[in-house]
């Protein structure tokens, strides 16, 4: 087989060098998605919206501190009076104003609503990471399990194609029929077909991995052959569960979406409250030349100010009724997204016990497709078994093998599913499994 895998590749690697950078080493997990972080949009995105929530904590806070303004001017006054002809001067003001908030509700809601947000967004940019790892796990897998098919695929054309040469020349000294070549024929065929369609999805599968990181690997470390296909038989599918409703993160970022949308309907339902707003104020203005002398005025101000709104034409109202429905709106948000956590890690769990039973009875069953194909093999040679039960039972063996591979890259594929489910899923996770990757053999 490893003889066949150079040949895939030898054939494949030539048209997709043409069309971008290939890396030229064999390519583990982690180091494709470390490429991945660097290169992915929706990360960027994700981490962009962070930090512009938590600059908006900021802003909310800002209305809440003391607000110190200063301004200057100079004018210049020429007029005339029936006291002095000549009444015309200069003058010059500073001015220095600082205001506290003693007590305003609405903007206390809005900090909370804010710091909300800012732990929804921080929940979102974290899904997207986990997001990110089940992307590149899933294509990295998709090209290894596209190059298990495309073997198989290519070992059962050989196989086919010896039994069809075979079977020309056995038919040309006439030991057998022609519909024996027209049988082997067929199946040749049909082998030829599917190595043909399995050239096509490892291509498509390179292309989505490289969608990802942004430069083709198509020399991907292998799964190893020992790779333990099992679970921690203590947890349960309600620990599942119930992990899962405490950290998934699509709960997280609704929980906080509804919390945030009540503290804003709070802040809404206060807008009638009264507002206390401490102030002080210096002024220093200078008159230079007024009423035969020159003259300086300084003015110290110290005052509250209590703001009690009445009525603003329904706007509190309103406003605050539109928040109501996007609270109930956001309830609904994460009802849903609880059943679907829950939904997603059951069906993840029954699909993890699946594949290991699967695993190890197909891997019983390759041993049991092999002895039954040289079993027909040698029947065939004596004249018990016909040529149709020969090529059964190779492509019974061949489809073994690629069954008993996709269903380990399903195994794998679930028990990173069931992670992010959780919300636990973290680029740890993918270092373990990297572990268990081995550079293809030549």
């Amino acid at each position: 087989m490893t003889t066949l895998r150079k040949a895939i590749f030898s054939g494949l690697m030539a048209t997709m060098f043409s069309s971008g950078h290939v890396l030229a080493n064999s390519t583990d997990l982690i180091s494709l998605y470390e490429r991945a972080v660097d290169y992915d949009a929706d990360i960027a995105a994700a981490q962009a919206g962070y930090r512009a929530e938590q600059t908006n904590e900021d802003l909310a806070l800002s209305t809440l501190l003391p607000q110190l303004n200063a301004s200057a001017n100079v004018g210049h006054t020429n007029g005339n009076s029936e006291l002095n002809d000549d009444d015309s001067y200069n003058t010059t003001r500073y001015e220095v104003s600082l205001t506290q908030p003693l007590f305003n509700l609405p903007n206390w809601y809005d900090l909370n609503a804010s710091e909300l947000n800012s732990s929804r967004a921080q929940a979102v940019y974290l899904a997207a990471q986990q997001e990110l790892m089940l992307d590149v796990a899933t294509a990295y897998f998709g090209v290894l399990r596209a190059e298990e098919n495309l073997i198989a695929a290519k070992a059962l054309e050989t196989a086919v194609k010896r039994q069809y040469e075979q079977a020309k020349e056995q038919f040309d000294v006439g030991l057998i029929a022609i519909t024996d070549v027209h049988e082997a024929r067929a199946s040749f065929d049909d082998a030829m077909t599917s190595r043909i369609r399995g050239e096509g999805e490892l291509t498509i599968a390179i292309e989505a991995l490289t969608r990802l990181t942004g430069q083709y690997a198509p020399k991907l470390h292998t799964l190893k052959a020992d790779f333990p296909i099992a679970i921690d038989e203590t947890q349960s599918v309600e620990d599942w569960v119930n992990a899962a409703f405490q950290n998934n993160l699509n709960i997280k970022a609704a929980e906080f979406g509804l919390k945030s949308l009540e503290a804003s309907l709070k802040a809404d339902k206060s807008g009638h409250y009264p507002t206390l707003n401490l102030s002080a104020n210096y002024e220093n203005t200078d008159f230079d030349n007024f009423s035969p002398r020159d003259n300086v005025r300084e003015e110290t101000s110290l005052f509250l100010n209590l703001n009690l709104p009445l009525y603003s034409g329904g706007n509190t109202q309103a406003t605050a009724r539109q928040s109501r429905h996007l609270v109930e709106q956001a309830s609904h948000l994460l009802a849903s997204a609880k059943r679907a956590a829950q939904i997603q890690t059951r069906t993840e769990y029954i699909n993890l016990r699946t594949n290991i039973q699967t695993v190890e009875a197909l891997k019983q069953n390759i041993v049991s497709r092999e002895s039954a194909l040289e079993a027909t093999r040698e029947g065939y040679k004596v004249g018990t078994r016909n040529i149709v039960e020969v090529l059964d039972a190779e492509r019974n063996y061949f489809t073994a093998l690629r069954d008993y591979a996709n269903a380990r890259f399903d195994f794998v594929e679930s028990s990173l599913r069931i992670r992010a489910s959780a919300g636990t899923l973290s680029a740890q996770d993918l270092d373990a499994l990297n572990k268990w990757l081995a550079p293809a053999q030549p």
